[in-house]
This record gives C-alpha cells, structure tokens and sequence, in this order.
C-alpha cells in the first residue's frame, strides 16, 4: 500500500517531527511512503533523515497534486498536514482528486477553525507548535494506519 504526506510550509517546527514520526509508523506497517511538499519542507525532511530510514521518496508539492490530477498516481492513505487554511486548501484538493482516505493532521495554536473545515477526513489534531508530543501521542492513539483504507 502506498501513503502520501502532504506538507506545506514548515512555517511551524513540529511539522516536520510529525511527519518523520508519522512515516516510522507507516513503514512498520508496510506502507511505501511518498513525502511531498515545498522545496523548504521537503529538504528539512532531509536534512533530518539523511539516510533516508523513514523517508524514502519525495516530491515537489505541485508535482504531486499535477500527478494526482492526471492521475498517474494514486495512494491508499494520504496524511495532509495543516496549520492554517492553506492547508485546508491542499486537503480540498486530494479530496477532489482522489479516492485516498485523508488524514487531516492538524496543529498550531487556533485548530478548532481547522478542525470544523476537515470535513469527512480523519483528524489527528492537537495545540502543538514546538513541541510534538501532544501530536505524538493521538498518533499513537490509532492502532493501525492500514485498517482505515479498508
């Protein structure tokens, strides 16, 4: 199965935490983890996992959403990360692009509005900005990421 985490800017540290931590959990499940985003996130992303133990592929964030559009590529789970409505702009995007199941992973420190436009996704939200603890640990709260695709 395959699983996209969608990033936009990494204005907010606990992005790019989240994510790598996030994509720890998929590749334990067997997941094949595509990483879009910036040029900002995505080589933060990088930099931080230089070997590349969770992160094996990325792509430009336009790319992605090109390809999704052309449908050239599709995913079983996609986690969009969102801190502000922008966010929520790429989460309308997938949505309308793709069958994925999403993830609205949202954090920050105003998530209620976030919250209440994530529609139908699942939410993963927590008042984070440094710290990613309180995220970690509604992610750790889902027992399987592959049984929401069923």
């Amino acid at each position: 199965m395959k699983a996209l985490l969608l990033m936009g800017c990494p204005e907010l540290p606990v992005q790019t935490a989240v994510a790598l931590y996030i994509a720890n959990k998929l590749n334990h499940e067997g997941f094949d983890v595509t990483a879009a985003g910036n040029n900002a996130a995505i080589s933060l992303l990088l930099n931080s996992d230089p070997e590349r133990h969770y992160i094996k592929k990325v792509m430009e964030l336009d790319r992605c959403i090109g390809a999704l559009a052309e449908k050239k590529m599709d995913f079983a789970l996609c986690f969009v990360f969102i801190h502000s409505d922008t966010g929520i702009s790429y989460l309308a995007t997938v949505k309308s692009l793709s069958k994925t199941k999403t993830v609205a992973v949202i954090f920050g420190k105003d998530i209620e509005p976030l919250i209440e436009a994530s529609g139908d996704s699942v939410i993963i939200a927590a008042k984070a900005v440094h710290n990613p603890t309180p995220l970690r640990a509604k992610i750790d709260g889902v027992k399987s990421w592959a049984a929401l695709t069923r």
